[in-house]
């Protein structure tokens, strides 16, 4: 289901949608991509700070394993 809004943008954004759009697709449909790959962006971003968060509280963990296996390969 679409819902129909209103918004305000400035004219040089609105520009570069209609560059976009070209002559045979809609401003709507240029701007709901355009909204769709920020969000999966954006949710992307997030799983990639916790998964840092999650490696760096394991950090020394893993390290003191790595060195214990090399020294085993020495």
């Amino acid at each position: 289901m679409k819902a129909k809004i209103s918004i305000a943008i400035s004219n040089d954004v609105l520009m570069e949608v209609d560059r976009l759009a070209g002559p045979k697709r809609s401003r709507s449909v240029v701007i709901g991509r355009i909204l769709r790959e920020y969000f999966r962006d954006h949710a992307n971003a997030a799983l990639q700070r916790r998964d840092l968060e999650l490696l760096n509280k394991a950090a020394d963990r893993l390290n003191r394993e790595a060195d214990d296996v090399l020294t085993y390969q020495a």
